[in-house]
């Protein structure tokens, strides 16, 4: 049995100026350091394993800066790897927010951000990015998935990795709760810059989340 604390990367100037950030990067804000030392604190007394992040800059960080801070590590290892990181959005990165979205959700009757998140799956909406990019290059939830999929391979080869940390993005954990979580978790939240959700991977590599967006163990 694992268990993949599974954490968004703190606050980024992407965010701050409310742009689409999938696999474009900025560094993070001081806002953004301030909320990983405190995930770091959330997590400072658990011995964890290994670490692993996406390997953009925001989510190594993130990482590093939990690092510092927990009891084990003097033996802990950072592994950042592409199967981790957000949703590539193609020709929507790095454009406003409420624009991009606007036009994503137009061609299905919805007009904003929240709309969809109402309405519709991060499947669906991931689909729907494909669909409006002009260019196509956009991931969709098929190939989220797959590159996902090779992550979780990863992790469910880790010989005796038991409690492993893992910083990743909103959308995409967002999309993971949505596939994962038991009952009673509200997964039509977004989660907030440096929250904490848990995923218990079983001995079949079989993933339930248990928690979703909190801000403490």
């Amino acid at each position: 049995m694992k268990r993949i604390y599974l954490i968004r990367h703190g606050k980024t100037f992407i965010n701050k100026y409310n742009k689409m950030q999938g696999w474009c990067d900025t560094p993070l804000t001081a806002e953004g350091r301030e909320g990983a030392e405190q995930a770091a604190e959330a997590l400072k007394d658990l011995p964890l394993d290994i670490a692993l992040s996406s390997n953009t800059l925001r989510a190594s960080e993130t990482c590093e800066i939990i690092m510092q801070k927990n009891c084990n590590k003097d033996l802990l290892q950072h592994l950042a790897y592409p199967y981790f990181r957000e949703h590539f959005y193609g020709y929507f990165e790095g454009m406003d927010n409420d624009v991009a979205w606007r036009m994503v959700g137009a061609a299905h009757g919805f007009t904003s951000a929240d709309d969809l998140a109402k309405n519709a799956t991060c499947d669906q909406i991931a689909d729907w990015t494909k669909e409006a990019d002009p260019y196509h290059d956009a991931e969709d939830s098929t190939e989220f998935w797959a590159r996902w999929q090779k992550g979780f391979d990863l992790i469910s080869q880790l010989d005796g990795a038991e409690n492993i940390l893992l910083v990743s993005h909103g959308f995409a954990i967002k999309s993971l709760a949505q596939q994962f979580a038991v009952s009673g978790i509200d997964t039509t939240v977004h989660p907030r810059n440096a929250s904490i959700s848990t995923l218990v991977m079983d001995d079949q590599g079989q993933l339930r989340m248990t928690s979703y967006n909190q801000l403490h163990l």
